[in-house]
């Protein structure tokens, strides 16, 4: 067992990272309500950047500015608890 270990680590040292550890891959999934609110901001940002200015495209950015901050509160009470451990 020792030498199938010894052996797979001297073949995966030369090697290139292969992609995200399964800790990023975790960070990014306690992250992701967040990273999506973040993403629906930026698109009625975007919508609205060649509109003039209206009280419907107020509340849709008051809207996703509000649910950014939910996101970002519920992803600092998670990494606060631990539960990203």
């Amino acid at each position: 067992m020792k030498l199938i270990v010894a052996v797979q680590a001297s073949v995966t040292d030369g090697l290139p990272d292969a992609g995200p550890s399964w800790r990023d891959l975790h960070a990014i999934e306690l992250e992701s309500p967040l990273i999506n609110a973040e993403m629906d901001l930026l698109d009625v940002q975007i919508s609205l950047l060649d509109r003039p200015a209206s009280e419907l495209g107020r509340r849709r950015l008051r809207r996703a500015a509000n649910k950014v901050l939910a996101a970002r509160r519920t992803v600092t009470n998670r990494l606060g608890t631990g539960e990203a451990a």
